[in-house]
């Protein structure tokens, strides 16, 4: 019998050797290895400073403290200096605030800051007047001053101000739910002073931008309906925007939101209408909004209304 050589071996029976491993007869190949993922397309938007500036180009952020990263590398500037952005308007208008989506098509805004100013406040009632929101990178801001009320009285303080201060305790860093909890609890009749920042003014020469007063060619969807979501964890991914009734039910929650904590808070609000499309049931509701959102402790009965306002309209019963 003639033996293999060390680099003639013979195949141990049933099968040839590949890679040191014997393979049974009349099994199949092994499967060849998956193709790349395509490539995702190159996503650029574009910014301006609302005060006025050259045009700059962005991309490769995935949350809104590397998005004001990249404004603030494009025009030089600190990151802190960005108070909050809005999409296609230079003005501050809270209608436009860019929240945790951006439409491809969208343009960007940068509101700096501008002026510092000091307010004494005294609280006569329980509720200032004041929906809180904030920029997702450590600014609280005023979205909106309710008619009549105190700080509706007062008229140095805008909407658009952000809270750097009260009573000379820093705010910086804080959620717009923690600023509206101070302020919620300031004893009555009691002077307290709010240190504000205001956005840099706009030059009033400059026109709204708008989608069609882009390039050809430069949005890559042509229905406009796709965003990119910017998440605080992971990846921004691109995904389709919400469909109307969506869209309504947040509108419902994030009125509830101001309603019973003085803040306005679209992501929030599209959070909440998540959980409570999932949900059967108030209890489940709570239960689950307990597990993500516990720092909110979010009373019953205002539960009980966000799962009303996004189930019962479709005519889901308790």
């Amino acid at each position: 019998m003639q033996r293999a050589g060390r680099h003639g071996r013979q195949p141990p029976e049933g099968g040839p050797m590949e890679n040191g491993v014997g393979q049974e007869l009349g099994t199949p190949e092994p499967p060849a290895a998956p193709r790349a993922p395509r490539a995702r397309p190159r996503l650029v938007f574009h910014t301006q400073l609302a005060h006025g500036s050259p045009t700059g180009r962005i991309e490769g952020f995935t949350n809104v403290k590397e998005l004001y990263a990249k404004i603030a590398e494009v025009f030089d500037i600190s990151p802190t200096e960005i108070l909050f952005c809005t999409l296609n308007t230079h003005k501050v208008d809270m209608q436009k605030l860019l929240g945790g989506q951006i439409g491809l098509e969208d343009f960007i805004f940068a509101h700096v800051r501008g002026e510092t100013k000091e307010v004494e406040v005294t609280k006569t009632e329980d509720a200032l007047g004041l929906t809180i929101t904030d920029n997702g990178a450590g600014y609280a801001f005023i979205k909106r001053i309710k008619e009549g009320s105190i700080i509706n009285r007062l008229q140095t303080v805008c909407v658009g101000d952000s809270i750097e201060a009260i009573n000379d305790h820093t705010i910086v860093g804080c959620r717009h739910y923690e600023v509206a909890r101070m302020l919620r609890e300031l004893p009555r009749a009691q002077p307290f002073t709010l240190r504000l920042v205001q956005p840099k003014k706009a030059f009033d020469m400059i026109g709204q931008r708008t989608r069609s007063s882009k390039s050809p060619g430069e949005g890559t969807v042509a229905s406009g309906k796709e965003t990119l979501r910017l998440r605080t964890q992971g990846p921004a991914v691109l995904e389709e925007g919400p469909n109307p009734s969506e869209e309504e039910a947040a509108r419902r929650v994030d009125d509830l939101l101001e309603s019973y904590m003085g803040i306005r808070d679209s992501e929030l609000a599209s959070t909440m209408v998540e959980a409570a499309k999932g949900s059967p049931s108030v209890t489940q509701l709570a239960q689950g909004l307990d597990s993500v959102l516990g720092e909110f402790a979010f009373p019953q009965e205002f539960v009980a209304e966000v799962w009303a306002a996004v189930c019962r309209p479709k005519g889901d019963k308790e």
